[in-house]
């Protein structure tokens, strides 16, 4: 069945097979990555433009055999209520993650989006886990780089709609290993024949994977990330013939490749949101937090 209604998905999972046999590349290193942000960070303070999201990539090489489906029952089982996927993207390619994100889904007149935008890692000290959670629905710099997204959204959404309720505050969602401000969007649809791919390519992309504006973000970008993203901070999803379908954005992945030795390698990513009030080391810490997603389901303690 899918993944978030199939019953075992309660269940632990085994331990990956591959546990302790990985090497690990980081691209660029957290160091360069701190300085990027540094870098943007200047900028922005000099009226440049407004956000921009940078990411990294962890390069993961081992010399088994990768386990894709046991990979993808590892991640869904960490994190139920997010969207799990593997996609095939070329030959011996699979993109696969469990993403947090709603871009939009349609069914019949109705759609819904989930922007996500500020974050914080958890902690596996209850008391510190709740103070941080506290502490994010308070912080004015998420909640800020959280407005600029759900603003966003609105303006993308409102010409398809002759109706559009979006909340004034953000609530929280928690996966494995994050917080993250969310706020749904709901709306009724003012022509029928609207498909959710049409929405999806309306939306996409969000201040949340790219920045604002958008055209300056996208620029800044391929100046201080020194990698293809590939399909990273893409989309990923399903429509029908009716139009109705369901599209999530492409975090908490990675790219999968299987080497001609019989071993494979994995390319991780993970962004966070830069603002004015970006902290280049809390920055680089929270791209951390983001990788545990598939360091652990894979096996990987680092």
């Amino acid at each position: 069945p899918a993944l978030r209604t199939d019953p075992l998905v309660a269940l632990p999972t085994e331990p990956p097979a591959t546990a302790g046999g990985w090497k690990v590349r980081e691209a660029p290193s957290g160091a360069e990555y701190a300085a990027s942000v540094e870098a943007a960070v200047a900028r922005m303070r000099s009226g440049e433009f407004d956000k921009v999201v940078l990411a990294r990539t962890l390069e993961l090489s081992t010399d088994s055999p990768l386990d894709l489906p046991a990979m993808l029952q590892r991640l869904a089982r960490r994190d139920p209520r997010g969207y799990s996927f593997a996609v095939p993207t070329g030959a011996g390619r699979t993109l696969l993650g469990a993403s947090p994100e709603l871009l939009v889904s349609r069914h019949g007149n109705r759609l819904t989006a989930n922007p996500l935008a500020g974050s914080t890692p958890r902690s596996a000290d209850l008391a510190e886990d709740v103070r941080r959670a506290a502490a994010l629905l308070e912080s004015a710099k998420d909640l800020h780089e959280h407005a600029v997204v759900v603003d966003a959204v609105h303006k993308a959404l409102a010409p398809f709609c002759t109706e559009l309720d979006v909340p004034e505050r953000p609530t929280l969602v928690r996966t494995a290993t994050m917080w993250h401000l969310s706020t749904t969007v709901t709306g009724e649809l003012a022509e029928p024949a609207t498909s959710a791919l049409e929405l999806a390519t309306a939306l996409h992309p969000t201040p949340a994977v790219c920045g604002t504006p958008t055209g300056h973000a996208r620029d800044v970008i391929g100046e201080l990330e020194p990698f293809d993203r590939g399909h990273y901070t893409g989309m990923v999803g399903w429509s029908d013939a009716r139009g109705d379908g369901e599209w999530v954005v492409t975090i908490r992945c990675a790219e999968a490749e299987e080497t001609r030795s019989g071993g494979g390698q994995l390319r991780l990513f993970a962004g966070a949101g830069v603002v004015a009030d970006s902290s280049p080391e809390a920055e680089r810490a929270e791209t951390g937090a983001k990788f545990r997603t598939f360091l652990d389901a894979v096996g990987v303690d680092r």
